[in-house]
């Protein structure tokens, strides 16, 4: 299924036939290595132990020289009739706790009571034991490689929307090609030139800004330009010159930018994934998701676009034509992170643009290199000159006049609480020479809370846990920095999660096995560390990751491993202030409603998760839980462009959700057309048959 998801080739077999031809070739395997190892047979399948039996005779090797195994209380008149054979034989079952037992035993009754079982077909469906015992076809091991992989999306014939499929990381061509990237990278990326772009020309500043390497914040990834006042008004002036004309561009020519772009990213990214494991200390994995949702943001909104310029659906009535239609609003303020630095501005760059508007676009200070690829791709697209400005440059000069400035129409922006809510507060102050209210989308983080339940499978629960709250570090908007465990679980869980988080390696990105990168600079450093000495009854440090040693780690970069503070009581700062970094606050709860509690006791309103076996928990949880996005039995964090539309409310953002279906609307003023076709009294639309 998961291979499926992502479009790779299917590394399982899906027949019957294919498996059993497969074990017997395992079987072959084995017992021509006799002499180097000594052969388990496990199965139910009489035809699989009989060739394994017969096979191995035919090699010379005694019938005490191998063994099979079944399992207890599973066709035991074949245990008796392999004892009789004078075969070794050992009968197992598993031995341990109830639920976990129960799981495991479910499982093999479903493989043995299966339609293909042999089993079922033998004891149950009662077919010819001749019938069975015949040979698996030797054709039915096809190559594994099989799949049916998609075209990319050719300009103005947008086929069906499908996410980009992530990198194969287990296949050693995929990291041998990326691990190329990277070493290519790390030679390249040294103090890069990252000008402004205005009016299509590019432009450096007397000021200047430096990105770093998080992992060695003594190596200089890119000098960009640092924009002020006049800058931001030059590219104001180009935008309203070039955005009439942009606006007045039919649609199908907008989506194509943006499908062209997708392009020009799918065709160098590994490339840019490459260059964000060094200026955004991204590890592999998380490099080339970020990357493969930029492509999905344009290929998403392009096919939206497309949808939206049909207009809206509306009723007419004899006499009357209705129609809705949707335009640009005008100039708009990108305003973006660095966490997720070519994805989210992508997103919303790309959004503004397809629906008519024009764009000034502010990368984060810590990213600029990566956010300039983004307008490299749409420039190569074909988008006109003066649509899009590239303003690299300090957020509290330059992101603070775009915001107040009467020309902008709307602000789009992804950070934190505070500079959100600052922005919301200033967009809203009406100044002299502004002609419309200004529109906010905002999405400013989260205090996210994963539930476990009494019954929850912990194999599942803790990897999923380990995932949501240490993934790049903690630092994204929807990591869980909460973990709501019910009490009758709790210490089993906590353990384990512990175990979990100490064997993460922390390390510089640019190594394919590192799990926890550094955090982006040093304010993020000395922030973590703060939280990391709670105060007395504000709960245990189990785990801490803010020591001097993590396992080798150099020292140089802002590294700091997982943490996990256990018992933290509420009203605690550990689970109410956004730590972005990885720390991990437990709470124990009394009973499921008091984890639901819990997990809501928050002004943020972002994601939300549960792990567990009951259907009415479950139900209950989706409900209940105040959340933009409730995660089921999986991590929190991760969503993707049209399957899983993402964004919150409270204190965690004001908007539509991104990657959702909506989410162009806010970028569009709707204008109502209502035409009378009555002609002294005939209606033209009549002759016709119907309106």
């Amino acid at each position: 299924m998961q291979a499926r998801a992502q479009d790779w080739p299917v590394p399982v077999y899906q027949d019957k036939r294919e498996t059993d031809a497969n074990y017997e070739r395992c079987t072959r395997l084995l017992h021509d290595h006799h002499g180097e190892v000594r052969a388990a047979f496990a199965s139910h399948n009489l035809r699989s132990l009989a060739y394994a039996v017969e096979y191995g005779r035919s090699r010379g090797i005694p019938d005490n020289g191998f063994e099979i195994q079944m399992l207890h209380g599973m066709a035991e008149t074949v245990h008796s009739a392999i004892r009789e054979a004078g075969l070794r034989l050992r009968v197992y079952a598993p031995i341990g706790e109830l639920v976990p037992g129960m799981a495991y035993l479910v499982r093999r009754l479903l493989e043995n009571t299966a339609n293909e079982s042999f089993v079922r077909q033998r004891f149950v469906d009662g077919r010819e034991l001749d019938e069975m015992l015949q040979a698996p076809a030797v054709d039915a091991l096809p190559a594994l490689e099989s799949v049916v992989r998609r075209q990319p999306t050719r300009a103005g014939e947008p086929g069906p929307y499908r996410h980009e499929p992530l990198v194969e990381w287990r296949r050693t061509g995929a990291r041998a090609e990326f691990a190329a990237a990277v070493s290519r990278a790390g030679e390249g990326c040294k103090n890069t030139s990252v000008p402004a772009v205005i009016d299509g020309r590019e432009v450096m500043t007397a000021a200047s800004i430096a990105s770093v390497d998080p992992g060695r914040p003594d190596t200089v990834v890119a000098v960009s330009a640092a924009c002020g006042r006049a800058e931001a008004d030059a590219a104001l002036e180009a935008a309203r010159r070039a955005w009439p004309q942009w606006r007045r561009t039919p649609v199908g020519e907008r989506a194509g930018v943006a499908f062209r772009a997708a392009e020009w990213l799918r065709s160098r990214r590994s490339e840019l994934a490459a260059l964000e494991v060094f200026e955004a200390g991204k590890p592999w994995r998380e490099a080339d998701a970020d990357v493969c949702e930029a492509i999905d943001f344009c290929e998403y909104y392009g096919r939206q676009a497309l949808r939206l310029g049909g207009g809206g659906q509306v009723a007419s009535a004899p006499g009357e034509r209705n129609s809705l239609h949707y335009y640009g609003r005008g100039v708009g303020a990108v305003i973006a992170p660095w966490n997720f630095p070519l994805a989210i501005p992508t997103g919303m760059v790309v959004a503004a643009l397809v629906t008519g508007n024009a764009v000034l676009f502010k990368p984060a200070e810590q990213t600029p290199a990566t956010g300039a690829r983004l307008v490299e791709a749409l420039r190569h697209a074909g988008l006109p000159e003066g649509v899009l400005a590239f303003l690299p440059g300090p957020g509290e000069e330059i992101g603070a006049y775009l915001v107040e400035h009467p020309d902008v129409a709307f602000v789009t922006f992804t950070g934190s609480r505070q500079v959100g809510l600052g922005i919301v507060e200033s967009a809203a102050v009406h100044r002299p020479g502004q002609r419309q209210v200004k529109r906010v989308i905002a999405e400013m983080g989260g205090k996210n809370a994963l539930v476990v339940d009494a019954d929850a499978d912990l194999d599942q629960a803790v990897p999923i846990a380990v995932a949501s709250a240490f993934g790049y570090s903690g630092q994204k908007c929807s990591a869980a920095s909460r973990l709501v465990v019910v009490d009758a679980v709790y210490d089993e869980v906590v353990h384990r999660v512990v175990g979990a988080a100490r064997a993460l390696r922390v390390g510089h990105p640019q190594e394919m096995g590192t799990d926890v990168g550094p955090l982006i600079d040093a304010d993020a450093l000395d922030r973590v560390r703060s939280y990391l000495e709670p105060a007395p009854g504000e709960g245990t440090v189990l785990l801490d990751g803010g020591g001097e040693s993590f396992g080798g780690t150099d020292r140089g970069g802002y590294f700091v491993g997982p943490s996990v503070i256990g018992d933290v009581p509420p009203g605690s700062r550990l689970v109410t202030d956004e730590i972005f970094g990885p720390v991990l606050a437990v709470q124990r709860a009394e009973s499921f409603d008091h984890a639901l509690v819990l997990a809501n006791d928050t002004e943020y309103a972002l994601t939300a998760g549960i792990v567990s076996r009951s259907p009415a928990h479950i139900r209950w949880a989706t409900e209940e839980l105040r959340a933009g996005n409730v995660y089921v039995n999986r991590p929190i964090t991760g969503a993707l462009v049209g399957y899983q539309p993402f964004g919150g409310h409270g204190l965690s953002g004001v908007g539509s959700k991104a990657g959702g279906p909506d989410y162009l609307l806010q970028f569009v003023d709707p204008r109502t057309v209502s035409e009378n076709t009555l002609r002294q009294g005939f209606a033209p639309e009549d002759a016709e048959g119907g309106v």
